[in-house]
Order: C-alpha cells, then structure tokens, then sequence
C-alpha cells in the first residue's frame, strides 16, 4: 500500500518545517509580501502548517476558516496566486520533496484557486 502524500512529505514534523519556509519566502516575495505585514507570523505559519497537514491526509488539526471565508474580499489576483504556488514550489524543493509529490501538492493547490482568486 502506497503511503499517504501526508506521509511522504514527511509527517507533521516535515510539513511544518515546508510551510514555515514558503511563509518565509511569502514575506520576502514583492508580489505578496504586504499580504502579510499586519500578519501574526508564528500563528499563521501555525495555522498553514495545520491546514496543509490535514489536506495531505494526515490528522485533522486545522481549525481555521475553509478557503472561501478566509480569502472572501480580498481581490487576490492571479499574479498573486501564482507566486504563492511558485514560493511553495520553492519550499518543496528547499526539502528535497519529489517530483511527483510537487505534482500532487500543485494539484491541490489548482483545486482550491476557485475558492482564493478573486472572490
């Protein structure tokens, strides 16, 4: 049995370690970094950490708001989407996640634009 994309990303442990560091890149992005300039850092890394872990099938330990209702009225543009995706490609890469595991988090992540970009 194939292990779950949570497991190979490395378990919780892992997958916080990936979003701390695209949220580190998010902030030095100039196409998104006063996205976060009133941000409180170490709680959203917490809470992206948390949301990635239970999308990737691990535990279910988010307990924010669904995409919609977080980003509702925010006009986020594709632009700005694109570099998330391209900061997270990055942090993947900074911890030798593979090929088809990128594959997999950007399918995910292309599932949910519908829910960020522009609503």
């Amino acid at each position: 049995m194939e292990l779950s994309l949570y497991e190979r990303l490395g378990g919780s442990e892992g997958i916080t370690k990936i979003a701390s560091d695209a949220l580190d890149l998010h902030l030095k992005h100039p196409a998104i970094a006063t996205r976060y300039s009133k941000s409180n850092i170490p709680e959203l890394k917490k809470a992206a950490a948390n949301f990635f872990i239970m999308g990737t099938g691990g535990p279910n330990v988010y307990e924010g708001k669904d995409m919609l209702t977080t980003h509702k009225g925010m006009n986020i543009s594709d632009v700005e989407f694109n570099a998330v995706i391209d900061d997270i490609l990055q942090a993947l890469e900074m911890n030798n996640v593979g090929q088809k595991e990128k594959e997999e988090v950007l399918f995910v992540l292309y599932s949910m634009k519908k829910e960020i970009v522009a609503v």
